[in-house]
């Protein structure tokens, strides 16, 4: 399985799908690196699957290419483009045992049997199910099933390995085993990964990169600490993590800066650029770059004031959801350490943040 780690790199140009008079996939442009672990991640009927089942074969594009190690595969059969893929509900033959279900495609494909013994005890070991070679899918737990279904693709040694939402099945606990367990099998293998998801979060732990898609169109292609930090737009923004947006009017340049003097209630700094000309803009906020304080701090360059609405105990964190005089609602995070009185309902709060935290997404 070493020599994947040179294999797998995927262009899509230009990627179109249309069922009818419905567009699953509008004009998608991809370069997805050898040996990446790449997340296509969106809400149900995005076209995150439609997308990975053109990359399969399993749907014929409209229009646009599909190449695999710099050859054309846009046409070719699934057969033939050296990609395998796992499937959300495993598609486990029943009467085989774990060890005959790794081994069936290669059986398939007339491999000799010592080969074929080799490679599926590999297949199971780099999975962790070596142990459970004998034991059909009923014996099996689900997250053992999907390691099953996940040495199935590896054993026949592809360029990419597609994931179609594996874990949706499993439960809160055991999918995040698994994604801890999936992140393992990647690294062991070198192989590039391609895996559609729904869940934020589990695409952050577990991609190099992801992709964003929204109405069949790629919004963002970043790595997770970028898509959190700078979303490139308002559904990026409110997809990926939680957010609060701020409403900036009236604001002036000066100095580098653009300001938002509102006196006693409160004042906005945003980096010049960044508003790029605009004096009335949305700002993106994450919770826990907020604090919410009884007054501003001396090094706050940028508050507002508010009332708390809402104070909800998280165990480690305090959230409060404060309504702005800007009119504006935003929700805070603060670490409850204990030291430190936090505000209550009803209380007049400054909330506070650094103004490099900001991201400005779009007009106000």
């Amino acid at each position: 399985m070493a020599d994947s780690k040179k294999q797998g790199r995927i262009v899509l140009e230009g990627l179109t799908k249309r069922f009818g008079d419905t567009v699953a996939v509008r004009d998608v442009d991809l370069v997805i690196e050898s040996g990446e672990f790449f997340s296509l991640l969106g809400p149900s009927g995005c076209g995150k699957t439609t997308t990975l089942r053109l990359l399969a074969g399993f749907e014929d594009p409209s229009s646009g290419r599909i190449t695999l190690d710099g050859r054309d595969v846009t046409w070719e059969s699934p057969l033939r483009r050296n990609v395998n893929m796992v499937f959300q509900s495993y598609a486990l033959f029943p009467h085989m045992t774990a060890y005959e279900n790794v081994g069936f495609g290669l059986r398939i494909r007339r491999v000799p049997k010592r080969e074929i013994d080799a490679r599926v005890r590999e297949a199971l070991e780099v999975v962790r199910m070596s142990d459970y070679a004998n034991r059909r899918p009923s014996q099996l737990s689900g997250g053992q099933q999907q390691r099953v279904a996940v040495a199935r693709a590896l054993v026949m040694q592809p360029a990419a390995v597609l994931l179609d939402e594996p874990l949706g099945a499993l439960d809160l606990k055991l999918r995040k085993e698994m994604q801890a367990e999936l992140r393992h099998i990647h690294a062991r293998t070198g192989m590039t990964f391609v895996y559609v998801t729904h869940d934020q979060e589990e695409a952050m732990a577990m991609s190099d990169r992801i992709a964003v898609m929204n109405g069949g169109v790629v919004e963002q292609v970043a790595t997770p600490r970028d898509l959190y930090e700078h979303p490139a737009s308002p559904f990026v923004a409110g997809f990926v993590g939680n957010s609060s947006s701020i409403t900036v009017r009236s604001a002036v340049e000066q100095d580098g800066a653009v300001i938002a003097d509102m006196g006693a209630d409160g004042r906005i700094v945003v980096d010049a650029k960044a508003a790029g000309g605009r004096r009335h803009f949305r700002l993106v906020l994450r919770p826990e770059k907020m604090s919410v304080c009884r007054a501003p701090s001396g090094t706050a360059d940028s508050f507002t004031r508010g009332t708390v609405i809402e104070a909800v105990y998280l165990g480690e964190m305090m959230q409060f959801t404060v309504d702005l005089v800007t009119g504006d609602r935003v929700v805070v995070r603060e670490l409850n350490d204990g030291y430190v009185l936090l505000p209550k309902v009803g209380e007049q709060v400054t909330v506070t943040w650094p103004s490099a935290s900001a991201v400005v997404i779009d007009d106000a």
